[in-house]
C-alpha cells in the first residue's frame, strides 16, 4: 500500500508513518523439569539494558525475519537449543515496558527435559543456567510478567493437551509421570486413580524394559505414543488431567 507520508490515522491525527516507528521483539520462556522440580532457563546478558542482570532469552525480530524464525534464532544463538517444542502465547505491549523505546514482545514458551540439554551460553548471553520457578533471581524488563503469564499458560495447557511429556526423558515410569503433573499443577493426585486415569487414554506404550540402578523394586517403563494421540484427536479425543 502506497500511503502518503501526510496521510493521518484515527481521531489522534497522528502521521501514519509515526505509527511505524516502534520494535518488535519475541522472549522465550523455556520451562524444564528435573528431579520433581519446574524449572526455567534464564540468561545474564552481558549487554546494556539491565546488564549483568538475569533474564529470558530474548531479541528484536530483523525486518526480514518473521516471529517463529526468530523465536527459533534466540534460542540457538543465545543458548545452543534446537529442535525443541515451542509454542507462541502471549503478546505484551506496555508503553513503557523498553528502556530504549516502544517495543512489543512475542512471549513463546518451550519445553525440554532439565538433564536431556546442556544449554550453551552464547551470543550477549555472559552466563545461563537453570532456576526452580519457585526461586527466582530479579529479571530485567518486565520479564518477570512474561514468565508468570508462561507459568499460568502451561498449567492450563497440560491439563488438556500432553505437552507435559515434553518435559519428561524418551521412557519413564508411572511415578515419574505423576510426580511430573504434581509439579506442573502443584497438587496431589491419588495414586491408583491416576495411574486408572492416564492408562484408560491409551496413549502410553508399556515398555518390556524396568528402571535400572534404583535402590527399590524396578518399576516398567513406558513411552508416549505420539502417533496414537494424533489419530484419536482426529477422532475428537480431548486429553484430560
Amino acid at each position: 500500500m502506497n500511503t502518503p507520508s501526510h496521510f493521518f490515522l484515527s481521531e489522534n491525527n497522528i502521521p501514519f508513518k509515526d505509527y511505524l516507528k516502534f520494535g518488535l521483539s519475541v522472549d522465550c520462556v523455556v520451562f524444564g523439569y528435573n528431579e520433581g522440580k519446574v524449572q526455567v532457563l534464564l540468561i545474564e546478558r552481558n549487554a546494556e539494558p539491565f546488564k549483568g542482570s538475569w533474564a529470558l532469552p530474548g531479541e528484536l525480530v530483523p525486518m526480514n525475519a518473521n516471529l517463529e524464525d526468530s523465536a527459533n534464532d534466540v534460542l540457538r544463538n543465545l543458548t545452543g537449543l534446537s529442535n525443541i517444542f515451542m509454542e507462541q502465547f502471549f503478546t505484551f505491549g506496555s508503553v513503557d515496558r523498553h528502556p530504549a523505546g516502544r517495543v512489543a514482545t512475542v512471549g513463546y514458551y518451550s519445553l525440554v527435559g532439565s538433564n536431556n540439554y546442556r544449554p550453551i551460553a552464547s551470543s550477549w548471553a555472559k552466563s545461563i543456567r537453570w532456576f526452580d520457578i519457585d526461586d527466582l533471581p530479579a529479571l530485567a524488563f518486565d520479564h518477570k510478567r512474561i514468565l508468570q503469564k508462561g507459568i499460568n499458560t502451561l498449567k492450563r495447557r497440560v491439563r488438556y493437551r500432553p505437552v507435559g511429556f515434553e518435559l519428561l526423558s524418551e521412557k519413564f515410569t508411572l511415578s515419574e509421570l505423576q510426580d511430573l503433573y504434581e509439579a506442573l499443577l502443584d497438587s496431589k493426585f491419588d495414586k491408583p486413580n491416576f495411574r486408572k486415569k492416564i492408562l484408560s487414554m491409551d496413549l502410553l506404550i508399556q515398555l518390556d524394559e524396568l528402571q535400572e540402578n534404583v535402590s527399590h523394586r524396578p518399576a516398567k517403563l513406558f513411552k508416549f505414543d505420539e502417533n496414537r494421540y494424533r489419530i484419536l484427536r482426529e477422532d475428537g479425543f480431548v486429553f484430560d488431567i
